[in-house]
Order: C-alpha cells, then structure tokens, then sequence
C-alpha cells in the first residue's frame, strides 16, 4: 500500500503532498522534511529505493522536482518506480511540457489527476490513454 506520495523541489518546498494512512500536522512536517532531506543528499549512483523508519521510499528526480512514493515493504518498488513515470507522463501530456510552475498554479488538476491514478493508496488505473480519456470527460463537464 501506498503511505504518501511527495512531490518537492531541491529547496525543499513541497509542491504535491498526498497522505493515504492518517498523520498529525506535526508529523507530517516531519515527514516531508526528512523526506526530502534523504532524497536530496542521496548520490546518484544508488538506487532510487531507499529505506526509510518502518517504509520503503521509492523516487525519481524530473528536472529540478523529486517524486517520492513511499510503500510497504512487500510492495514491488520496480511497478511503483514506473507509476512514478506514468504519472509524470500524464501530467506532461495534460500540461504540455509540465513544469513546476504548473503543479503550484494548478494543483487542484494535479490531485484530481493523482485522484483518477490512485485510489485509496493502491494503483486503480495504469492505461495512460484510459487516464486522459477520463480528463478530457471531466474538462468537458467543468465547461
């Protein structure tokens, strides 16, 4: 299952943050904190698998952005690695080149994509052409 999904700059600042167990406040500035200070002093000759407390983080660096899942133990970090890519995909192609700018201007999209790829904290949906297909019914609706 999947705990939370970030998605942070190299300063820090998180842009996407989507928690699927419950956390305090506290915790959760904790969380994205160590978080990012893991992924970010991390060399780039390790895996992007990490350990991490009582959880697996899994991430990939896009540009200047971190995409950070983190899973259970049991979860297979290669799907969870191609999730990663996919949903970045998908945002490029709904954004036409996403940047960073796009995920802080239109963060209500980037959940309602999240929404439509993950339920629950398990992976609903993994057709990228099913995915856009369902964006484009509800930009039609919005109009």
């Amino acid at each position: 299952m999947i705990r939370f999904i970030f998605v942070q700059n190299r300063a820090g600042k998180t842009r996407l943050a989507k928690y699927y167990t419950p956390y305090s406040a506290p915790e959760k500035q904790i969380l994205e904190h160590d978080v990012h200070k893991l992924v970010v002093n991390r060399d780039s000759k390790f895996a992007n698998i990490a350990e991490f407390r009582n959880f697996r983080l899994v991430y990939r660096r896009y540009a200047g952005l971190f995409f950070t899942v983190a899973i259970d133990y049991v979860d297979n970090e290669l799907m969870l690695l191609e999730a990663i890519h996919l949903f970045v995909e998908i945002l490029d192609h709904y954004f036409s080149n996403v940047c960073e700018l796009d995920l802080v201007f239109n963060f209500h999209k980037v959940y309602l994509i999240l929404d439509e790829f993950i339920c629950g904290g398990e992976i609903q949906e993994t057709a990228k052409k099913v995915i856009l297909e369902r964006l484009t019914e509800l930009d039609k609706i919005e109009t």
